[in-house]
Parts: C-alpha cells; structure tokens; sequence
C-alpha cells in the first residue's frame, strides 16, 4: 500500500518535490516505526528510487541515512558507488560499510572519494593500508591529518616511499604523535636527498659533494633520534637503517665518536648477532682480543679498528675519573685520539678515514662553541643589572630631590600646580636614594676629599652645624612661603632654586651638602644619641 501511494505521488512530480519525499520516507523508516509489512515496502521503494535519473533525489537518499546503522546495506553500498559528490556522503560516515566495502572504494574510486574514505573516525589498518598503495598525495595528506585513522608503520612507509616529495604531506606526517622513528628517519632523508639534488641541479654543488652531504646529513639525523628513543625504538630503527643499506662503518664510528654509545652498542649487536650486553662488556676493554673479534664479526673494515679502539680508550678513561674530560670536551678528546691512531697507518689507505675524522672534528668544535656561547648567554642575562631609571625634568619622588654633581636643587613645597621649565642641564638625571642613604654617601665623599687628617674633626661637629644650618634653611623657607611673589599669588608653584656651588672650605662642602639632605627628625635622634653617649662616657 505505501509502495503503490509513493509510487503514484512521485510519478508526475518535480525532482524537488520527489527528493522531500524521498528523505521523508527514509527518515520514517529509520525511526523504526512502521510494521514489518509497512517495513518491507518502504525499504523497497527506496532501493527504487536508486534508478532516479536526477542525481538530488539520490542525494536525499544519502543525506538520510549516512549517519544511520538501520540503514539497508545494499541502499548504501549502491550510494557509495555513485557520483563523488553523493558517495562521499555515506562513505566519509556511514557505520553500515564494511572495510571490505571501504577498500573496493578506495581501489575503484577518485581521489575525492578516497579522501571521504580517508577521514572516516573509524578507519582501519587495512583500508589504510589500501589507501597508503593506491591514493594520491590529496588523499594521503587527508589519512595524515587523522588522528583518529589506524595506520601501520608500513603504510606510513609507502606514503613516504610514493609521495614523500609533498612538503604538506611530509608535514602532516610529522604533527602524528604515533609517528614510529623509522618513518621520521626516512623523511628526513628523502629530504636531505632533495637538498641535494636542488644543490647540484643549481649548479652549486658536484654531485660527489653533494651525495656526501646527504649521507652525512642523514646519519645525523639517525644520530639526532636515537638520543631520545627508548631501547625498543632504538633496535628498530637500527633494523630499518640495515634494511636501507643505511647501517654503515661511518655511522658506526660517528656513532660512537660522538657519545652515542647505546646506538653503536645496539648497531654490533644487530651486525655481529651477539647480546646488546655482551657487545657492551667487550667496548669496556678495547685493546683486547674480544673486541677485535667482534669488529670483525660485525663487518667493519680493519682500517677503523685502531680510531675506534682509540676512542673507547678515553671514554672509558673518562668514565673512570681518570681524564676529568666530559660532555662536548670528551666528544673532541676521543676525535683527537682517533686521529692521532691513524697517523701510523699508511697515507694513502687513511687518507679518507682521516679526512672523516678532521669533519667529525670541525662538527664537535661547532657543538662545542655553540653550547658555550649559549650557557654565556644565559648567565649574562641572569647577572646583568637593571636599566636605572631616568626622569626627563628633575621633580620631587617620595619626597626625594633630584639632584646634580655640580648644583643643589631646593624645592619649596606648596599645592600642586604646574612647574615651570626646567633647565636642561637637569633634563635626565638619575632618582636619588632616600635621604638616609645620601647621608652616608655625602659625608663619605667629603672625608675622602679633605683627608684622614681632618676627617674625624669634621664628623665630630657635623651635629651641632647641621642643626644650626637646617634651623637657619628652615626659618628661611617659611618666611618665604608667607609672603609669595606677586607673581605667584594666583596659586603658589613650587619654587626650584639652582644655586651653584661655592668655593668653599672642604668641611664647610660636606655641612652645605649634608644639610639640604637630613629630615629634623634624623638629626634630632643623632643628637639625642650622642647627648647619650656624652652623658655615659
């Protein structure tokens, strides 16, 4: 019956009016509402309306029932092998697809339908897998930049291996946190790779130099991830490094040259087959038999045997406490020793092991210089003294004066106003200290100036004349401050006095300038604890 109604209303009518009621009979039937009966035909005019000719009647379809797992599977399979604009619809979120789907998509489709699949929430290794043998970098960049995506190290191998050259897949690849350290280790070499090339298809570089630069750059950067790699990572990486024809004496010899000695010790025992721990024992003694069975073992030419027992001679040294070398310095230490052992081997057979050696070399003085150069940094940031502040016009702070070596500013107070202008031999002095401060500083200049001789005289009658002059400045201010000049009548501003200095007696210098400085209330303490002192002696 719901078959035949449908059927009848969408025979004659627009293909809007037939795409509402296509979405509005599948939304009913995903409510689950209707009988078995009512069920059936519903489910059957829909799987009809997969043979509409307007692609929105279709695309209602999709819209519906994309997100529904009651949807009928051959419904949605149908829709996932439509258009791209429609596929991608349900296979970007439908539950109802099967990897088994998923991958047939991915294979038969385009690139816009292969990124649908790529950013599903819920995909698997396998369809991964698919996408990482056949998509394009579009596709690809999409798998990246799922974090929810399932993807083995081997896809994630082959998306290096087929379009590592896409700088956004390259980087979209490095923002994974479950990125394995085979996978950066090999995007970093296609990159130093590339470098290369440009380098000598630009005519800058020989392709000699430029080939060394890139295998030189690329055991780097295996060094560089083996410092923060566990034990588990680290075998694995060195597995990949031999798969790549990678693991090489040089990157053994660099490896242990420059303190990487749980790689080097994981290196032999990936080429000689013997335990981690055993390799490790037998480095601790490097002029024996033992070791020299194992260098052979792991394949590594007898020319390095020398450099290499030279090096594994300081470290254990340094490890003993015996040289006191450590960090960069013991990096050099055992570079130097190891050109040193290869100045009796003949010329011509060492001469590319030393040239090798002399470019470890220049490398650990550059690390060495930079870390150094980096710690004086920090520690002349931490030790160097604040910027002092400066005023742009002397004024009054805390009730401070501003003052000048060769003047004495006397501010008469008075309401708030505006100062007139200031001369510009003031324009940028310092702030004083307090006064208590200034005392001290005051009358250890005048002492110095006058001489050891008189200094003691000075300090002993520095109370009674500061007290007498203060009294005298005093009274002269509040006369002052009772009879303004005319014009000042308005509104009293405060009053700056520059008066120069006088040639004047030493002691009379330090009382002048001490006077200006000292509050009544510090001269009055001073007084009362030497009329102490005179009443105890």
């Amino acid at each position: 019956m719901i078959l035949r109604q449908f059927l009848a209303l969408t025979q004659n009518a627009t293909p809007e009016r037939r795409a509402e009621a296509a979405g509005t009979l599948t939304r009913s039937y995903l409510q689950g509402t209707l009988g078995p009966e009512a069920a059936w035909e519903a489910k059957t005019a829909l799987l009809a309306l997969l043979d509409d000719p307007a692609a929105a009647v279709r695309r209602a379809l999709a819209q519906a029932c994309a997100d529904s797992d009651q949807a009928p599977r051959p419904l949605i399979v149908a829709l996932a092998s439509d258009q791209p604009d429609i596929a991608c619809l349900v296979l970007a979120r439908s539950p109802v697809l099967m990897d088994a789907d998923l991958v047939d998509c991915v294979a038969m489709g385009c690139e816009e339908t292969r990124a649908a699949v790529a950013g599903r929430c819920d995909l698997s290794k396998p369809v991964a897998a698919a996408l990482a043998e056949v998509g394009g970098a579009p596709s690809l960049i999409a798998l990246a930049r799922n974090p929810l995506a399932a993807i083995g190290t081997a896809a994630l191998m082959r998306m290096v291996e087929r379009h590592g050259d896409d700088a956004e897949l390259r980087q979209a690849l490095l923002t994974r946190t479950d990125l394995a350290i085979e996978v950066r280790h090999a995007i970093v070499a296609l990159m130093a790779e590339q470098l290369s090339r440009f380098g000598q298809d630009a005519g800058w570089i020989s392709s000699e130099r430029g080939d060394r630069a890139a295998r030189e750059a690329r055991d780097a950067a295996a060094l560089a991830l083996s410092d923060e790699a566990e034990e588990a990572q680290l075998v694995r990486l060195v597995a990949h490094l031999r798969v790549q024809e990678q693991l090489t004496a040089g990157l053994i010899l660099r490896a242990i040259l420059s303190l990487r000695l749980p790689f080097a010790e994981i290196a032999l025992a990936e080429l000689s087959g013997l335990s981690r721990a055993r390799v490790a024992g037998l480095m601790l003694e490097p002029h024996g038999a033992g070791f020299a069975a194992l260098h052979r073992r792991a394949g590594l030419p007898a020319l390095l045997l020398p450099s290499i027992r030279a090096g594994l001679t300081v470290w254990r040294d340094a490890n003993g406490g015996r040289n006191g070398v450590d960090g960069p310095r013991l990096a050099r230490s055992m570079i130097e020793a190891a050109l040193t052992a290869c100045e009796t081997l003949p010329f011509a057979e060492a001469r590319g092991l030393m040239a090798l050696l002399a470019r470890f070399e220049a490398e650990a003085a550059r690390d060495e210089a930079r870390i150094l150069a980096h710690e004086q940094a920090e520690a002349q940031a931490r030790e160097a003294p604040e910027a002092p502040i400066l005023l742009t016009a002397p004024e009054a702070v805390d009730g401070c004066v501003v003052e000048a070596p060769s003047e004495i500013l006397i501010l008469s107070a008075g309401p708030e106003a505006s100062q007139p202008a200031l001369p510009d031999a003031a324009a940028a002095w310092p702030l004083a200290p307090r006064p208590e401060e200034r005392i001290g500083a005051a009358v250890l200049e005048s002492a110095a100036e006058i001489g050891p001789d008189t200094a003691e005289t000075v300090l002993a009658g520095l109370a009674d004349e500061i007290m007498a002059h203060f009294l005298a400045d005093r009274a002269a201010a509040t006369a002052q401050l009772s009879d303004p000049a005319p014009e000042t009548r308005p509104g009293i501003i405060p009053e700056i006095v520059v008066e120069p200095k006088r040639a004047t007696r030493p002691r009379a210098i330090a009382v002048a300038v001490a006077a200006g400085m000292i509050p009544e209330d510090l001269i009055l303490s001073y007084r009362a604890d030497r009329e102490r002192q005179r009443l105890a002696a």
